[in-house]
Protein backbone atom coordinates (compact mmCIF):
# COMPACT_ATOMS: atom_id res chain seq x y z
CA UNK A 1 0.00 0.00 0.00
CA UNK A 2 1.30 3.58 -1.05
CA UNK A 3 2.10 6.04 1.78
CA UNK A 4 -0.13 9.28 1.71
CA UNK A 5 1.30 11.87 -0.55
CA UNK A 6 1.40 15.25 1.49
CA UNK A 7 2.54 17.74 -0.91
CA UNK A 8 -0.04 16.08 -3.97
CA UNK A 9 -2.83 16.66 -0.43
CA UNK A 10 -2.00 20.22 -0.67
CA UNK A 11 -1.28 20.71 -4.05
CA UNK A 12 -5.00 19.70 -4.61
CA UNK A 13 -6.13 22.13 -1.82
CA UNK A 14 -4.33 24.90 -3.21
CA UNK A 15 -5.74 24.14 -6.97
CA UNK A 16 -8.73 23.26 -5.65
CA UNK A 17 -9.52 26.41 -3.47
CA UNK A 18 -10.08 29.14 -6.33
CA UNK A 19 -13.09 27.63 -7.72
CA UNK A 20 -15.10 27.73 -4.61
CA UNK A 21 -16.16 31.34 -6.31
CA UNK A 22 -17.75 29.16 -8.56
CA UNK A 23 -19.66 26.84 -5.61
CA UNK A 24 -20.58 30.21 -4.53
CA UNK A 25 -22.03 31.64 -7.44
CA UNK A 26 -24.35 28.65 -7.59
CA UNK A 27 -25.23 28.67 -4.56
CA UNK A 28 -26.53 32.08 -4.13
CA UNK A 29 -27.85 32.53 -7.65
CA UNK A 30 -30.15 29.38 -6.80
CA UNK A 31 -31.34 30.34 -3.72
CA UNK A 32 -31.69 33.88 -4.74
CA UNK A 33 -34.50 32.74 -7.46
CA UNK A 34 -35.36 29.74 -6.08
CA UNK A 35 -36.98 32.14 -3.29
CA UNK A 36 -38.38 34.36 -5.78
CA UNK A 37 -40.30 31.48 -7.38
CA UNK A 38 -41.25 30.01 -3.75
CA UNK A 39 -42.34 33.21 -2.95
CA UNK A 40 -44.49 32.71 -5.97
CA UNK A 41 -45.89 29.39 -5.64
CA UNK A 42 -46.45 30.46 -1.43
CA UNK A 43 -48.83 32.73 -2.71
CA UNK A 44 -50.65 30.45 -4.89
CA UNK A 45 -50.91 27.86 -1.82
CA UNK A 46 -52.25 30.58 0.44
CA UNK A 47 -54.93 31.61 -2.51
CA UNK A 48 -58.21 30.93 -1.65
CA UNK A 49 -59.17 30.07 -5.07
CA UNK A 50 -58.75 26.48 -5.05
CA UNK A 51 -57.38 25.91 -8.81
CA UNK A 52 -54.42 27.96 -7.80
CA UNK A 53 -54.31 26.02 -4.52
CA UNK A 54 -54.12 22.85 -6.44
CA UNK A 55 -51.40 24.32 -8.95
CA UNK A 56 -49.00 25.43 -6.34
CA UNK A 57 -49.30 21.71 -4.54
CA UNK A 58 -48.71 20.14 -8.01
CA UNK A 59 -45.54 21.84 -8.35
CA UNK A 60 -44.20 21.66 -4.68
CA UNK A 61 -45.35 17.10 -4.77
CA UNK A 62 -43.45 17.23 -8.72
CA UNK A 63 -40.17 19.00 -7.63
CA UNK A 64 -40.19 17.02 -4.45
CA UNK A 65 -40.24 13.92 -5.78
CA UNK A 66 -37.42 14.26 -8.70
CA UNK A 67 -33.84 13.20 -7.79
CA UNK A 68 -32.03 16.61 -8.10
CA UNK A 69 -29.24 14.97 -10.45
CA UNK A 70 -32.40 13.87 -12.89
CA UNK A 71 -33.11 17.21 -12.86
CA UNK A 72 -30.42 18.72 -13.34
CA UNK A 73 -29.47 16.06 -16.51
CA UNK A 74 -33.46 17.48 -17.90
CA UNK A 75 -32.40 20.75 -17.55
CA UNK A 76 -29.23 20.41 -19.55
CA UNK A 77 -30.22 17.80 -22.13
CA UNK A 78 -33.85 19.08 -22.45
CA UNK A 79 -33.94 22.36 -22.18
CA UNK A 80 -31.47 23.34 -25.38
CA UNK A 81 -33.45 20.82 -26.77
CA UNK A 82 -36.76 22.11 -25.94
CA UNK A 83 -35.08 25.68 -27.24
CA UNK A 84 -33.78 24.79 -30.39
CA UNK A 85 -36.66 22.95 -31.90
CA UNK A 86 -39.85 25.16 -30.61
CA UNK A 87 -38.03 28.54 -30.61
CA UNK A 88 -34.80 28.17 -32.86
CA UNK A 89 -32.88 29.10 -30.31
CA UNK A 90 -29.41 28.17 -29.98
CA UNK A 91 -27.87 27.23 -26.58
CA UNK A 92 -24.81 25.81 -27.24
CA UNK A 93 -22.85 28.83 -26.21
CA UNK A 94 -24.50 29.00 -22.60
CA UNK A 95 -22.33 28.41 -19.45
CA UNK A 96 -22.90 25.12 -17.85
CA UNK A 97 -23.26 27.46 -14.78
CA UNK A 98 -26.63 28.44 -16.06
CA UNK A 99 -27.75 24.96 -16.28
CA UNK A 100 -27.02 24.52 -12.56
CA UNK A 101 -28.57 27.67 -11.28
CA UNK A 102 -31.82 26.90 -13.32
CA UNK A 103 -31.94 23.23 -11.78
CA UNK A 104 -31.59 24.25 -8.31
CA UNK A 105 -33.53 27.35 -8.38
CA UNK A 106 -36.67 25.04 -9.79
CA UNK A 107 -35.62 22.40 -7.01
CA UNK A 108 -35.42 25.17 -4.48
CA UNK A 109 -38.33 26.65 -5.28
CA UNK A 110 -40.85 24.49 -4.04
CA UNK A 111 -39.31 23.63 -0.01
CA UNK A 112 -38.45 27.97 0.23
CA UNK A 113 -42.31 27.82 -0.89
CA UNK A 114 -43.02 25.62 2.03
CA UNK A 115 -40.80 27.74 4.25
CA UNK A 116 -42.13 30.53 3.29
CA UNK A 117 -45.92 29.30 3.58
CA UNK A 118 -45.19 28.36 7.31
CA UNK A 119 -43.54 31.23 8.25
CA UNK A 120 -46.65 32.65 6.79
CA UNK A 121 -49.04 31.31 8.65
CA UNK A 122 -46.83 31.14 11.83
CA UNK A 123 -47.98 34.77 12.47
CA UNK A 124 -51.77 35.51 13.78
CA UNK A 125 -53.71 36.72 11.14
CA UNK A 126 -55.16 39.22 14.19
CA UNK A 127 -51.50 41.32 14.09
CA UNK A 128 -52.25 42.12 10.02
CA UNK A 129 -55.80 42.70 10.81
CA UNK A 130 -55.23 45.25 13.34
CA UNK A 131 -52.55 46.98 11.21
CA UNK A 132 -54.40 47.64 8.42
CA UNK A 133 -57.32 48.52 10.77
CA UNK A 134 -55.15 51.37 11.97
CA UNK A 135 -53.75 52.61 8.44
CA UNK A 136 -50.99 50.70 7.35
CA UNK A 137 -51.57 49.96 4.12
CA UNK A 138 -51.23 45.86 3.17
CA UNK A 139 -47.78 46.04 2.05
CA UNK A 140 -46.50 48.22 4.80
CA UNK A 141 -48.34 45.92 7.11
CA UNK A 142 -46.85 42.45 5.94
CA UNK A 143 -43.41 44.56 5.54
CA UNK A 144 -43.18 45.98 8.97
CA UNK A 145 -45.69 43.46 10.89
CA UNK A 146 -45.77 40.17 9.26
CA UNK A 147 -42.38 39.72 7.41
CA UNK A 148 -39.75 40.79 10.60
CA UNK A 149 -41.78 37.43 12.57
CA UNK A 150 -42.28 35.19 10.07
CA UNK A 151 -38.52 35.53 9.01
CA UNK A 152 -37.10 34.38 12.45
CA UNK A 153 -39.39 31.27 11.94
CA UNK A 154 -38.02 30.23 8.36
CA UNK A 155 -34.10 31.11 9.25
CA UNK A 156 -33.39 28.04 10.95
CA UNK A 157 -34.83 26.20 7.33
CA UNK A 158 -33.37 29.34 5.30
CA UNK A 159 -29.58 28.26 7.17
CA UNK A 160 -30.57 24.60 6.08
CA UNK A 161 -31.51 25.59 2.60
CA UNK A 162 -27.89 27.01 2.12
CA UNK A 163 -25.80 23.84 3.87
CA UNK A 164 -28.49 21.58 1.27
CA UNK A 165 -27.02 23.69 -1.59
CA UNK A 166 -23.35 23.81 -0.59
CA UNK A 167 -23.19 20.05 -0.79
CA UNK A 168 -26.26 19.23 -3.38
CA UNK A 169 -24.85 21.72 -5.60
CA UNK A 170 -21.79 19.40 -6.23
CA UNK A 171 -23.70 17.58 -8.78
CA UNK A 172 -22.79 19.74 -11.06
CA UNK A 173 -19.57 18.00 -11.91
CA UNK A 174 -21.91 15.47 -13.39
CA UNK A 175 -22.97 18.03 -16.40
CA UNK A 176 -18.94 19.41 -16.70
CA UNK A 177 -18.88 22.36 -14.37
CA UNK A 178 -15.51 23.20 -13.00
CA UNK A 179 -16.42 24.02 -9.19
CA UNK A 180 -14.87 22.61 -6.01
CA UNK A 181 -15.94 18.95 -6.96
CA UNK A 182 -15.64 19.10 -10.56
CA UNK A 183 -11.95 20.91 -10.90
CA UNK A 184 -10.41 18.35 -8.14
CA UNK A 185 -12.22 15.14 -10.29
CA UNK A 186 -10.25 16.68 -13.23
CA UNK A 187 -7.21 17.11 -11.41
CA UNK A 188 -7.25 13.59 -9.95
CA UNK A 189 -8.06 12.34 -13.21
CA UNK A 190 -4.63 14.23 -14.92
CA UNK A 191 -2.50 12.40 -12.02
CA UNK A 192 -4.58 8.98 -13.37
CA UNK A 193 -6.88 8.79 -10.39
CA UNK A 194 -3.73 7.45 -7.99
CA UNK A 195 -4.50 9.92 -5.26
CA UNK A 196 -7.86 9.57 -4.82
CA UNK A 197 -7.83 9.68 -1.01
CA UNK A 198 -5.40 12.66 -0.93
CA UNK A 199 -8.66 14.06 -3.21
CA UNK A 200 -10.93 14.11 -1.32
CA UNK A 201 -9.75 14.56 1.67
CA UNK A 202 -8.68 18.06 0.33
CA UNK A 203 -12.52 18.34 -0.33
CA UNK A 204 -13.87 17.29 2.84
CA UNK A 205 -11.54 20.09 4.42
CA UNK A 206 -12.63 22.50 2.04
CA UNK A 207 -16.70 22.27 2.57
CA UNK A 208 -16.76 20.74 6.32
CA UNK A 209 -15.50 24.43 7.70
CA UNK A 210 -17.22 26.40 5.07
CA UNK A 211 -20.28 24.15 6.08
CA UNK A 212 -19.41 24.72 9.89
CA UNK A 213 -19.46 28.55 9.42
CA UNK A 214 -22.40 28.56 7.73
CA UNK A 215 -24.30 27.05 10.63
CA UNK A 216 -22.68 29.62 13.52
CA UNK A 217 -23.56 32.24 11.14
CA UNK A 218 -27.08 31.49 10.98
CA UNK A 219 -27.47 30.35 14.43
CA UNK A 220 -25.86 33.80 15.76
CA UNK A 221 -28.11 35.83 13.33
CA UNK A 222 -31.46 33.78 14.52
CA UNK A 223 -30.36 34.60 18.28
CA UNK A 224 -29.34 38.32 17.86
CA UNK A 225 -33.08 38.79 16.12
CA UNK A 226 -35.05 36.87 18.80
CA UNK A 227 -33.41 39.08 21.65
CA UNK A 228 -33.86 41.91 19.32
CA UNK A 229 -38.07 40.93 19.40
CA UNK A 230 -37.80 40.08 22.99
CA UNK A 231 -36.23 43.13 24.23
CA UNK A 232 -38.81 45.28 22.19
CA UNK A 233 -41.64 42.87 24.05
CA UNK A 234 -39.83 44.55 27.02
CA UNK A 235 -40.39 47.72 26.36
Amino acid sequence: MRPFKWDIFIDFIIKVLPYLSVTLIYVVGSIFFGFLLGLGIAMLRLSKKKVLRGIGSAYVTILRSVPSIVLLFIIYYGLPLLMKTKFSVDMSEVSTLVYVIVTFSLLLGSSMSEIIRTAYLSVPKGQYEAAVMVGLTPFTAIRRIIFPQGFIVALPNLGNIFIFMLKEGALAYTIGLHDVLGRGLYLSGLKANIYNFELYLALTLIYWPLTFVLEKIFKAWEKALRNKKLKRRES
